[in-house]
């Protein structure tokens, strides 16, 4: 479905000269720095795959979307989008993905959302007997029937973002980008998205190429993920090995039923809180045997309930950004 290789984006930018002779200097014979933003992507997408492309701000992720949908041209490199170019076939390109920019709608704000759906019905030469049916099916798998018809001004973010996605999928694209699509949504608005998003993808095998911040969408909608930093590819592979090879610690609370001894302590074993009937922990799991530590809490008493819970991924991916905040050479 898509093939990245070797793929570079260098931006040019004017410097800036102190002083006055400096701006005039600026004005006749202007300087310019060079700012790698996508430096050597190699990647692969199969069809069908629900794929995360995440990294920090500045790291190269919407400009590598951009490139990939063929608003910008690559500095070098190639790539293969559903077989086109995207740079070089744009035009015929759109007509097999969709996208979403979270921050730059597309909607018409001022009119309802069924006018920019029809217009895109037009745009992609569909007739009006398919573009209704496909509004129809849309609005049922979105739950947007009753917004359509509302200034999109008047929506809700969440209800704006629904229309959003449902409108990249009109034309039946093969390959969905989102870019932050659930930025700025409440946890309700979070979850219709996914849900939507899922759906499509297994009943039409849309492709879905997505960027976000938020790790609840990365667990929710994604099987890979691709972690980038200063433009390279610092972290590629399943989402649950992710899981499996850095969430090695553990958080554990337990409740007993008679009160716990305030010096309670185990070897290689961080205890966060000693209450009367409950103590709260965490280990690291290549450091100290689960065993070990289970065997331990039962014999310190009649044990009434026990939780044992991995830290947010939001903490997993947050070490893999620092491990990388160096510039790469």
């Amino acid at each position: 479905m898509l093939t990245v290789t070797s793929l570079r984006k260098t931006f040019q930018t004017k410097r800036k000269t102190a002083g006055l002779g400096g701006s005039v200097r600026a004005l006749i014979r202007p300087e310019y720095s060079d700012i790698e933003a996508v430096r050597g992507l190699s990647f692969q997408m199969e069809k069908g795959e629900l794929l995360g492309f995440i990294g920090p701000n500045g790291a190269g992720k919407s400009t590598t979307i951009k490139i990939l949908t063929g608003i910008l041209h690559p500095s070098s490199g190639d790539a293969d989008v559903l077989g086109f170019v995207p740079w070089r076939d744009r035009q015929k390109l759109a007509y097999h993905i969709g996208t979403v920019f979270g921050q730059r709608p597309q909607l018409w704000y001022h009119l309802p959302a069924i006018d920019t759906f029809k217009l895109f019905g037009k745009i992609f030469d569909l007739d009006d007997r398919e573009t209704n049916k496909r509004i129809a099916f849309l609005s049922e798998a979105f739950e947007i029937g009753d917004l359509l018809e509302t200034p999109v001004r008047k929506l809700s973010l969440g209800q704006r973002m629904r229309c959003e996605v449902a409108a990249s999928l009109l034309h039946r694209p093969k390959l969905l980008l989102l870019d932050e699509p659930s930025i700025g949504l409440d946890v309700v608005a979070k979850q219709n998205i996914r849900d939507a998003i899922r759906t499509m993808s297994a009943e039409e095998g849309v492709g879905v190429l997505l960027t976000s911040h938020d790790a609840g969408d990365l667990e929710a909608l994604c099987k890979r993920v691709i972690i980038v930093n200063h433009g390279q590819i610092v972290y590629e592979d399943k989402v649950s090995n992710l899981k499996r090879k850095h969430l090695t610690t553990k958080l554990v609370e337990v409740r007993y039923a008679e009160e716990v001894s305030p010096n309670f302590a185990l070897d290689g074993v961080e205890i966060l809180k000693v209450g009367h009937y409950g103590v709260k922990l965490k280990f690291d799991t290549q450091r100290v045997p689960v065993e070990k530590v289970l065997a331990h809490l039962t014999s310190a008493g009649s044990v009434v309930d026990i939780t044992i819970s991995d830290p947010p991924l939001e903490e997993v991916i947050a070490k893999i950004y620092k491990e990388a905040a160096s510039p790469l050479p």
